[in-house]
């Protein structure tokens, strides 16, 4: 155990470079060499708060060479004890020996390898000259998101919503030194039809990107909303985006944003235009006019873990 590496979230904060974590990413999915199982996914109550918190166990494996777990904690009322809503452990591994290499504190990874996996599909999906986002969440993934946009296209204004004002005030305050303009909104509507990239984080039941204001060219990108009974885009949002997942194996399962629709008849699966392994392999288009709704659903994945926990290791062990 002495020779485990400890790679904390404080090193992760320090040493990301998102264009360099997108490429880990795309190289990952484009290669089609990591053998990815469904994840586990085990809801468990929790009587007190009055909310079910969620374990998720994400293992991966490119044979022969490296593997790895995560097991993490998703607990939406987490807010109220000042906690962040997902917690855990990576646990990384030769995957020849079976030794473990390395534990990587699994919030900062997430987030990091949440908001690259966005920004990479951004790179197919919105117009090269997308300039303004609206942020919808003040969570961590948040900043993460926006400067994982802003490394791909030329942001210089950023609007941040949250159903606490403050919290959206605080985190615009951060970017003050931003080369973008970051500023807080009280309400979607204001800005919601006069963006190029909407992107949307929020653990939200009721929908929060209505499809009546969206307008031609736009991009969204939601990554909330990741259980079935949770929801950050509405029908009509659906009905007139093309609609593209992070894979199929997960998006088509486990959130609301595509399984709701599906069960309904709003969305069918030959509606769904490409997942990641499709459009980093070329082997499918992205946008195909400036004029298209292009909107992108993310469950996450445990080769984006891998990947990036691999990203992370390699630096780790240069210093």
């Amino acid at each position: 155990m002495n020779d485990i590496t400890q790679i904390p979230a404080s090193f992760i904060e320090q040493n990301t470079n998102f264009p360099d974590l997108i490429n880990a990413l795309r190289t990952a999915f484009s290669a089609q060499d990591t053998l990815v199982p469904m994840r586990h996914h085990h809801d468990f109550p929790n009587p007190e708060v009055e909310e079910d918190s969620t374990l998720l166990l994400m293992p991966a494996w490119k044979p022969g060479k490296q593997a790895g777990v995560k097991i993490a904690t998703v607990s939406p009322k987490n807010g109220q004890f000042n906690l962040p809503a997902i917690q855990g452990t990576y646990i990384y591994l030769d995957a020849l020996k079976g030794s473990i290499l390395a534990l990587l504190e699994a919030k900062s990874l997430t987030v990091k390898r949440t908001a690259a996996a966005s920004a990479l599909a951004s790179q197919y999906l919105s117009r090269e000259n997308s300039s303004s986002l609206l942020m919808i969440g003040t969570g961590a993934l948040a900043p993460n998101l926006i400067l994982a946009h802003a490394s791909v296209r030329p942001i210089k204004t950023v609007y941040v919503w949250g159903r606490d004002y403050s919290k959206a005030l605080s985190l615009s305050q951060k970017f003050k030194n931003a080369s973008f303009q970051v500023q807080p909104i009280k309400a979607i509507k204001d800005k919601i039809s006069d963006v190029d990239i909407i992107s949307s984080a929020t653990l939200s039941k009721t929908p929060l990107v209505l499809g009546k204001y969206l307008q031609p060219g736009q991009h969204v990108d939601l990554v909330g909303a990741y259980k079935e009974d949770m929801r950050e885009a509405d029908d009509e949002a659906v009905k007139k985006a093309e609609v593209y997942v992070d894979t199929y194996q997960g998006g088509l399962k486990e959130s609301g944003d595509i399984v709701i629709p599906l069960k309904s008849g709003i969305l069918k699966e030959t509606d769904i235009k490409a997942d990641l392994f499709e459009l980093t392999s070329q082997f499918k288009g992205g946008r195909k006019s400036a004029a298209e709704i292009t909107m992108f659903k993310s469950v996450g994945h445990a080769l984006e873990d891998l990947a990036a926990a691999t990203y992370y290791y390699n630096m780790y062990q240069a210093v």
